[in-house]
C-alpha cells in the first residue's frame, strides 16, 4: 500500500461513504485524519471506526465560519495540515420544473459554496508540497436524469481545479479532483432506494456500467489515496474518473 506516514489529513464529510472509507484508509496508511460532518453523533461514530487516533470535529462546510474553526484547530493540533479532501456534499433529485430556490441554493451552498471557502480557509495552514482532492462526480460531465442542479454544483469543481493548480504552483501544493460514479453506499437509501428496490436498481446499474457493477466506497478511497501519495507527486490538474467505463456509454 501508499504510506501517508506523517502526514495529516483532512476530509470534509468524512463520516459516512466515500469520506469515510478514504478516511479509514488514510489512517491505516499512517495519517493522522482529521474528518468533518454536521451530525455530532454519526462524527463520533465515525472516528470510532476509523480509530488510528482520528479526530472528529462537527461543522457544516456551508458555515464560513465552521471553516475557520476547523483550519484554526488543525494548527493548534498538528501545526498545520498536509492533505485536505473537499468531500462533503448533499444531493436531491428533482426535475428541473420541481427544484424549489431553497434547494437550489443549499446544493449549492454545501457542494460549491462550501468546497471555495473550505480551500481558501484551509489554504494558510496546508504546508508547501501538499495536496488538495475535491471530490466531484460523474454528472459533473455525463448527462443523468434529474441531476440538473447537483451536476451543476460538480461542474464548477473542475473549473475551481484549474485555477488553483496554477494559484498554488508557487507553494508545490498539487490540485486533484475524484469524479466517482455510481457508488454502493446509504446514499442509495437516501435517494429514496429501498431494500426492496435494491436487486432491480443494481441490476439496472449492471447493464448502465461498462464494469458490470456499482462501485465500492473503498474503490473510490484507493484512488483517493493515490491522489494523496507520494506515487502521484507528478499527477496535476486532472480530473480522474473513477465510474466503471460509465462515462463513456
Amino acid at each position: 500500500m501508499l504510506s501517508l506516514k506523517n502526514k495529516v489529513a483532512v476530509i470534509t464529510g468524512g463520516n459516512s461513504g466515500i469520506g469515510l472509507a478514504t478516511a479509514k484508509l488514510f489512517a491505516s496508511q499512517g495519517a493522522q485524519v482529521v474528518i468533518t460532518g454536521r451530525r455530532p453523533e454519526v462524527v463520533d461514530q465515525a472516528v470510532a471506526e476509523i480509530s488510528h487516533g482520528a479526530v472528529g470535529i462537527r461543522g457544516d462546510v456551508a458555515d464560513l465560519e465552521h471553516h475557520k474553526a476547523l483550519a484554526a484547530e488543525v494548527k493548534e493540533r498538528f501545526g498545520g495540515a498536509d492533505i485536505y479532501m473537499a468531500n462533503a456534499a448533499i444531493i436531491n433529485l428533482v426535475p428541473s420544473d420541481m427544484v424549489t430556490p431553497e434547494d437550489y441554493d443549499r446544493q449549492f451552498a454545501i457542494n460549491t459554496r462550501g468546497v471555495f471557502f473550505g480551500v481558501q480557509t484551509i489554504a494558510p495552514v496546508l504546508r508547501d508540497g501538499g495536496n488538495i482532492i475535491l471530490t466531484s462526480s460523474l454528472a459533473a460531465t455525463k448527462v443523468l436524469e434529474n441531476h440538473a442542479v447537483y451536476a451543476g454544483t460538480k461542474a464548477a469543481i473542475a473549473a475551481f481545479a484549474r485555477n488553483w493548480v496554477l494559484e498554488f504552483k508557487p507553494r508545490g501544493i498539487r490540485v486533484n479532483v475524484l469524479s466517482p460514479g455510481p457508488t454502493d453506499t446509504a446514499i442509495l437509501g437516501k435517494l429514496g432506494v429501498t431494500e426492496a428496490d435494491r436487486p432491480g436498481f443494481l441490476e439496472m446499474m449492471r447493464k448502465m456500467i461498462p464494469a458490470g457493477r456499482m462501485g465500492e466506497a473503498e474503490e473510490l478511497a484507493r484512488a483517493a489515496l493515490f491522489l494523496a501519495s507520494d506515487a502521484a507527486s507528478f499527477v496535476n490538474g486532472i480530473d480522474l474518473h473513477v465510474d466503471g467505463g460509465m462515462k463513456l456509454v
